[in-house]
């Protein structure tokens, strides 16, 4: 090995291990907050905002989630969020599915102009469509329910896009199969067609999680009943008027995440095939 190949090989080690220090700084960079609550969660007593703050408690104890868990009915705010978030998955994987594969496979006139429609509602804030929103839901008699909370973000734009990409990987051949076959469009796309993407309903499935599972506003415009709270509304409960329990708040939060970070580690692979997928399509 010559001197010049050992001190190449050498530069690249060195460029590769800064790499995963700046990588490694920018991951505990961004976990700070998190980290830090979850400290806080484990800190006993009211007097959490130490200076410097405490990224890691000096001892755990978990008083702070046996308390909040006593003080809240915990079982029926999560059963009223397990509710609300497979209804808004459900919808939500359906209706981009069926919207996109028409949208990618059909033939018909004005199919780019439908497309550009749509995406261009992207750019309207969702938070200026809430009143109208709330209208359509008083007006349908569903203010209080679940559906009501559900309705407005039963499809979405971002989503048939994604559906759509993906769908324009799907070779022709398997479309033409089953009509060689009698099968109807309908049974095409259910039988042969999503089973090819499975990592796109993944992401859809682990986004709208995300969002419905951390849905705040909404549900406490929607929902007269405090009972029929998710659990990202129901901690509000922890906000007294003159004071609060910082760390009652940061355990109840930590358990509120607990199920999104459960659910992301075994469906990110999934994750990363289903984008690289809406990418290449």
């Amino acid at each position: 090995m010559t001197a010049t190949h050992r001190s190449r090989k050498m530069a690249a080690g060195i460029r590769l291990t800064i790499g995963y220090v700046l990588l490694l700084a920018l991951a505990l960079f961004m976990m700070g907050p998190f980290l830090w609550l979850l400290s806080v969660s484990l800190m006993p007593g009211k007097n959490v905002f130490a200076n410097p703050p405490a990224i890691l408690p000096t001892f755990i104890d978990f008083d702070n989630y046996v308390k909040v868990w006593q003080f809240m009915n915990f079982p029926k705010y999560i059963y009223n969020t397990v509710v609300i978030t497979v209804m808004g998955v459900v919808f939500n994987v359906i209706l981009a599915a069926l919207t996109a594969y028409p949208l990618a496979t059909f033939r018909f006139k004005g199919r780019n102009l439908v497309f550009t429609l749509l995406i261009a509602t992207m750019i309207i804030p969702s938070s200026t469509a809430m009143i109208v929103h709330y209208l359509t839901i008083q007006w349908l008699h569903l203010t209080g329910s679940f559906l009501g909370v559900v309705l407005p973000s039963a499809v979405s734009v971002f989503n048939i896009f994604l559906m759509r990409q993906t769908f324009l990987g799907i070779p022709p051949d398997v479309r033409d199969s089953g009509k060689m076959d009698g099968a109807s469009e309908f049974r095409i796309w259910w039988q042969l067609v999503l089973p090819l993407v499975k990592p796109a309903i993944a992401v859809i499935s682990l986004l709208e999680m995300m969002s419905f599972w951390n849905n705040f506003l909404w549900p406490i415009v929607v929902l007269d009943d405090p009972q029929k709270y998710p659990l990202a509304a129901a901690l509000t409960f922890l906000n007294g008027q003159f004071s609060y329990n910082f760390g009652w708040i940061a355990a109840g939060t930590m358990i509120s995440v607990l199920p999104i970070i459960i659910v992301f580690l075994f469906t990110q692979r999934y994750y990363m095939e289903g984008i690289a997928g809406a990418v290449k399509g």
